[in-house]
């Protein structure tokens, strides 16, 4: 008995010797494949609001998943319309994109700053049924992947808006209302899924929301995280800072702050798209402290597009260009006319892409594609971005 098991013993040690130096083999040659052939690299949306213009800006429907297009509108009955006679034609020529790329999703947006009678449509169980049958019925008219609901904000005034306390717990409803209604067309082209986002802020205006449960509808969330100073606030910032700055108070709003407060809620890392501005924030008699960063000011001096930024701001006419390491975001002090902005640039769009990998965020979402100067930001994005 010992003799034969030793015998065993060999013969296992010398076929497990074998194995290790085979597996060692494979190791190396594994590690000597390019990065693709290791398989396919995680995929990001990228997800671009595309306001009714005349004529439509250009867009290049292979640097993006999906298409945002601004607005519809909600009556207080609950009917769902657009107000620009455009929108039809407009539509149209966002769809036939899908012709170039047929993976594009051509979503309408509905609502946007100071639209109202969200609250109202909210309120009833029939309101919130007829919502979703307009909705249906526009989707498969204009032949569009779904819809993202903009309602700035449920529970709050925003400008002017109907509200109420009962919005937080009727945003809930009517979202299911409309996850159901869009199942229900989805199963009668063929089970094609017609997608529900929601754009949301941070802050206080999560107070207004069902976060998780609002979440369990929506195939994600557009994170609202620029705007964070602007003319309603006390002083100069950074208007889309992924961190906080050194000279910002604990309570400002930054990117990361509002992605964790989310993840917080229960919110899925991949539903959250983090969003990114194509325009700057500038503020005129600022106190020159810091170069005008996180000072106050006398007067809000506009909301300037990246193709105003770069023919005319950005280290021209007396603007210098500043970086602030810590909460990864450039700015532009002018010391002669005391003007200070804030904006996003391909080095804050590369941090903050390297930010969503790092976070296993959904992707992002940008305001507004009209805004861009020759796709240079959705280039970065793209390329920042997109597998290969």
């Amino acid at each position: 008995m010992h003799g034969m098991g030793a015998g065993n013993s060999k013969r296992n040690m010398q076929w497990k010797a074998a194995l290790r130096g085979w597996m060692l083999g494979l190791a190396l040659v594994l590690c000597a494949l390019p990065a693709w052939a290791a398989g396919p690299a995680a995929n990001y949306r990228i997800v671009g609001y595309v306001a009714d213009a005349s004529p439509m800006p250009h867009v290049s429907p292979g640097k993006l998943d999906v298409i945002n297009y601004a607005f519809a509108r909600v009556k207080p009955d609950g009917e769902v319309f657009f107000s620009s006679p455009r929108a039809g034609d407009s539509l149209a020529a966002l769809v036939a994109l899908r012709k170039a790329n047929p993976e594009l999703k051509i979503i309408v947006s509905i609502g946007g700053w100071g639209a109202d009678y969200f609250s109202d449509v909210a309120l009833t169980g029939a309101t919130r049924q007829r919502m979703a049958d307009s909705v249906a019925s526009l989707v498969e008219q204009h032949d569009v992947d779904g819809v993202d609901i903009d309602w700035e904000y449920p529970t709050l005034p925003g400008a002017g808006i109907s509200h109420r306390p009962e919005d937080k717990r009727n945003f809930s409803l009517m979202l299911e209302a409309l996850r159901a209604r869009l199942d229900k067309l989805g199963a009668a082209h063929g089970s094609r899924h017609y997608y529900l986002s929601i754009a949301a802020a941070d802050g206080e205006f999560v107070a207004g929301i069902e976060l998780l449960r609002a979440s369990r509808s929506l195939d994600w969330i557009n994170l609202m995280t620029y705007d964070f100073h602007n003319s309603l606030t006390a002083t100069t910032g950074h208007h889309a800072g992924l961190h906080l700055s050194a000279l910002a108070p604990a309570d400002d709003r930054a990117g990361d702050k509002a992605v964790d407060q989310f993840l917080a809620a229960g919110v899925p890392a991949k539903k959250l798209n983090l969003g990114v501005a194509f325009y700057g924030r500038a503020f005129t008699g600022v106190d020159a402290a810091h170069d005008g960063l996180q000072q106050k000011y006398a007067k809000y001096a506009g909301d300037p597009s990246w193709h105003e930024l770069v023919a005319s701001y950005i280290d021209k006419n007396g603007y210098v260009r500043h970086w602030d390491e810590k909460a990864q975001a450039p700015y532009l002090w002018n010391a002669a006319t005391r003007t200070f902005v804030s904006y996003e640039d391909p080095q804050s769009l590369r941090a903050k892409a390297a930010f969503i990998k790092a976070r296993g965020l959904g992707g992002v979402m940008y305001w507004e594609h009209g805004l861009d100067s020759n796709e240079q930001l959705l280039d970065v994005l793209d390329q920042s971005l997109r597998a290969r």
